[in-house]
């Protein structure tokens, strides 16, 4: 039996398979091919080798039922999230959750919609629904 890997960022490829996975919550090699195909043609054994690696790196379980594994996410997306970013803030930002908000803000593609949003949330956070 394979050992896990200690868990780890996803790769590009594996976040896409995992984001899979996370909408659809569970499936077969198959269900999740069928769904990533609707992207990009890949193949059959491709998907089955880097869905086992998710798993040995600990992202994925899996079950047999009848002849197939069946694979769920050991991850929350809302955990890989939070991870995710304390990475980057910590990489990329020194640490420094307001610089990464900072250049979030400064990002010219953001709209005021998505400004009004952030404020909202803010607000909420900080308490100050009245302002």
């Amino acid at each position: 039996m394979a050992r896990k890997q200690e868990r780890s960022l996803l790769t590009e490829v594996e976040l896409e398979f995992m984001t899979v996975v996370w909408e659809i919550g569970s499936g077969t090699v198959r269900d999740i091919l069928a769904e990533l195909n609707k992207a990009q043609t890949r193949a059959y054994t491709s998907v089955a080798t880097v869905l086992k690696i998710m798993e040995q790196k600990g992202f994925l379980t899996s079950e047999r039922h009848d002849r197939s594994l069946v694979y769920r996410s050991a991850v929350p997306k809302e955990d890989y999230q939070r991870t995710t970013l304390k990475d980057l803030s910590s990489k990329l930002f020194d640490g420094a959750p307001a610089a990464l908000v900072a250049r979030l803000v400064d990002d010219e593609e953001v709209t005021d919609d998505m400004l009004e949003s952030m404020r909202a949330l803010l607000n909420e956070r900080l308490g100050d629904n009245g302002r």
